[in-house]
């Protein structure tokens, strides 16, 4: 068992923030959903419920799938539901220690990012070369409190509609990166 588990959050956004559409991705990215399931597989997943609700595929698989919803009777099959975050974010680092595994992912939505921010201790940030009229935005208003560890670049291609750069960042804390 792990003691400590780290807690990131990993998404993909437009230059002008925009994470999502009509309920949906805005871009068709293949190189980047490789990254998303090789960076949390068999690591535990939160997600709000609307982020649930429009994957083509539930639960993830080889994932522990964890919904966050303030709907007290929601099911989602093959998930773990909470409606409150620091019961879901406990129940992930217990998941995530008790299966070796040294994160726990927030996966969206804006809310869930929104409220997650202020105690996420490392980010992976797909930034999309482009920008998007989206309906669904990623908060930039803690950004400054992170640092870029390491960033690579993939152009747009048949795979990949735009171009795009895979980021980690991590928290800093008194002037350097808490964890590299």
């Amino acid at each position: 068992m792990l003691d400590e588990v780290t807690l990131a959050m990993i998404v993909a956004r437009s230059r002008n923030g925009a994470i999502g559409k009509d309920g949906g991705l805005p871009w068709k990215l293949s190189d980047d959903l490789k990254l998303f399931k090789q960076t949390t597989l068999g690591k535990p997943v939160i997600m709000g419920r609307k982020t649930w609700e429009s994957l083509p595929r539930k639960p993830l698989p080889d994932r522990q799938n964890i919904v966050l919803t303030r709907r007290w009777d929601y099911a989602a099959p093959g998930a773990r539901v909470y409606s409150n975050i620091n019961a879901a974010i406990a129940a992930g680092r217990a998941i995530a220690s008790k299966e070796n595994v040294d994160e726990l992912f927030v996966i969206g939505g804006q809310s869930l990012f929104e409220r997650a921010m202020l105690l996420a201790d490392r980010l992976y940030i797909t930034e999309v070369d482009t920008k998007i009229d989206g309906d669904v935005f990623f908060p930039e208003d803690e950004l400054h409190k992170f640092e870029e560890v390491r960033s690579t670049s993939y152009p747009a291609d048949e795979r990949n509609e735009y171009g795009f750069t895979y980021r980690v960042l991590e928290r800093v804390m008194d002037g350097v990166p808490k964890r590299v």
